[in-house]
């Protein structure tokens, strides 16, 4: 209690790749989540959200730029994988919009940087001015 954690990925990763992205059972998933976390929640996600096919190509783009290609399993999945753990995110997003928020992603980086400083300030209390 009273510390900030900041997590690349949570249990929601686990829901949206193996449950909605491959077809293994979600309630199997959140049952064993529960168990591995001991029921622990963040107090706010941030989806980071674009189309497929745009967040496909930068997210490919970056792994060739860093000589990921070959390794980057999720990336060489086919473009109806991603569109299902899109959809299962943004399912996700429709069941906790108090927790889960959606940041448009296909806005510029520096709109995107003001809105998450936004979104993460007013949870924490530092509401300060954001300046580019």
């Amino acid at each position: 209690a009273g510390r900030v954690v900041l997590c690349d990925r949570f249990s929601d990763a686990t829901l949206a790749y193996q449950g909605y992205g491959r077809g293994l059972e979600v309630e199997v998933i959140r049952m064993l989540d529960r168990i591995a976390t001991g029921g622990m929640r963040p107090d706010l996600t941030l989806l980071l959200d674009i189309e497929t096919t745009e967040g496909l190509s930068r997210a490919r783009g970056r792994n060739a730029s860093s000589g990921l290609g070959a390794e980057a399993r999720f990336e060489n999945e086919d473009l109806a994988f991603h569109d299902r753990v899109r959809q299962g995110y943004l399912s996700l997003a429709n069941e906790d919009p108090e927790r889960i928020r959606r940041v448009d992603a296909s806005s510029s980086p520096e709109q995107v940087q003001r809105e998450i400083h936004d979104l993460v300030g007013g949870l924490i209390g530092t509401q300060k001015p954001y300046v580019v």
